[in-house]
């Protein structure tokens, strides 16, 4: 599914995130859209985003590749659709309360 309206807010709510200490691998699964574009432009200007890409195999395929990509010693995993939004400190709390 195409995201492009949607990303740009996502990828924003990411950055904002009161846990600052992430990585976040972007999966493109074959996007049609500017969603690339968009994931491009933010992993560019900053070093926590990082941009995968592949042929459209969906999200299941999309998140194993994200899986496989991550740091190796990740402690904590989540993810995020491009057409959803995270409240600032959601990361905070959750690492907070674990």
């Amino acid at each position: 599914m195409d995201v492009e309206i949607y990303l740009q807010e996502c990828l924003e709510s990411i950055a904002r995130q009161t846990f600052s200490a992430l990585e976040v691998i972007m999966v493109d699964d074959g996007s049609t859209d500017s969603s690339t574009a968009i994931a491009a432009d933010f992993a560019r200007r900053d070093p926590r985003f990082k941009l995968l890409r592949q042929e459209s195999m969906g999200p299941g395929h999309a998140r194993n590749v994200g899986i496989r990509a991550a740091h190796p010693q990740a402690e904590f995993l989540a993810f995020v659709d491009g057409d959803d939004v995270i409240p600032e400190y959601a990361y905070e709390l959750l690492v907070q309360t674990l």
